[in-house]
């Protein structure tokens, strides 16, 4: 297969630059992959397409405040990206993303703070330390990655808005878009119909927003995310497939996640008679480095339903939502959202895959 089967026209003007002035307030395009069909609706309508006995699994990860402006010795300015960190015990050292030029040895100042580079390495990353911790450096100096493709600096409102209302755990440097409109009230409302909530977390990084370079899908390499599952969310799912219930991915991050997990029998069995997860410390959570590419072709053992951001052309995440819909059902949806003016990418607005 190659990436440049899976692409579209994406209008410009649709590509959504501020959040809705309400959260929640986005629509919601739902498509039947069964028979094709296609429903206009809202955000908070997806109640009404989930079952009591259902599973909403959320990603609880914590967007920080990843882009960092720095000058060199001369003056210059450079941009850099943290990366995720995949929980390394060193704080004061991490990758970065760079713009601009940058040699080994050379000294960069945040503010009132300097960091060394230490290392240039392949495909624009470079490895930085620093005196400080570089989480509390973001925190305090950071800001809100926003997605070039805004063409915009982050604002106070991004701090709040490029967040989701449930965020807990700090390491993502994207946000796991197709949650950013779920609300405290819609929570109420699945949890009153008998749709239990579940957790889990995958720190966004490169290994869902660096491009494909390659037209040959087979390959391209996915760098892997952190992440964690708690036992109570896998016996929740668990149970849930037994009984025929609905595991209801909201996002791609949870999709991956999920369907990792459960290609290394070692983390997730699902099967009645097949063996549980073993958990070995006292934290009852698995955990991993999730490097899966999911594209058509696919099998998906977890996930039932899916609700996802409309994507940017060519991308990993577009190809996964192809997996799980059929390319052709999902660009049949695309043409449609263009043709109904929805708004797409990050702030965008929805799809939920039946």
């Amino acid at each position: 297969m190659r990436v440049s089967d899976f692409t579209y026209e994406l209008p410009e003007n649709l590509i959504a630059q501020h959040p809705p002035k309400e959260r929640g307030a986005s629509r919601l395009l739902v498509k039947d992959k069964s028979n094709g069909d296609v429903e206009h609706r809202s955000y908070a309508d997806m109640v009404e397409y989930l079952n009591p006995g259902d599973v909403v699994v959320l990603n609880d990860t914590r967007v920080i405040k990843a882009r960092l402006l720095a000058k060199n010795t001369k003056g210059q300015s450079r941009e850099l990206l943290l990366l995720e960190d995949h929980h390394s015990l060193d704080a004061y050292t991490r990758k970065v993303l760079y713009r601009g030029k940058l040699r080994q040895g050379e000294i960069l100042k945040i503010a009132d703070n300097e960091v060394t580079v230490e290392a240039v390495l392949d495909g624009g990353i470079t490895k930085i330390s620093s005196t400080l911790p570089l989480l509390s450096l973001a925190e305090h100096v950071g800001t809100v990655p926003l997605p070039p493709y805004m063409h915009r600096e982050a604002t106070l409102e991004d701090i709040q808005r490029y967040q989701t209302v449930f965020a807990r755990e700090p390491g993502s440097v994207a946000a796991p878009t197709a949650s950013l409109n779920f609300t405290k009230d819609l929570e109420y409302e699945l949890r009153a119909k008998g749709v239990q909530i579940v957790y889990l977390t995958l720190h966004v990084g490169l290994g869902t927003f660096l491009p494909i370079r390659s037209d040959e899908i087979e390959a391209h390499d996915m760098h892997s995310e952190h992440f964690e599952i708690p036992k109570e969310t896998i016996e929740i799912i668990r149970k849930a497939k037994l009984n025929s219930s609905g595991i209801v991915a909201i996002g791609t991050t949870v999709a991956r996640t999920l369907e990792y997990a459960a290609n290394n029998s070692h983390l997730l069995s699902l099967k009645k008679d097949g063996p549980f997860t073993a958990f070995t410390d006292s934290t009852n959570v698995i955990c991993g480095e999730a490097d899966i590419f999911i594209y058509p072709g696919y099998e998906f053992k977890v996930i039932d339903k899916l609700l996802t951001n409309f994507h940017a052309p060519k991308s990993t995440v577009l190809m996964l939502a192809a997996a799980f819909a059929s390319w052709s059902n999902l660009e049949s949806a695309y043409q449609e959202a263009i043709k109904e003016k929805y708004a797409f990418l990050s702030y965008g607005d929805s799809m939920l895959i039946i």
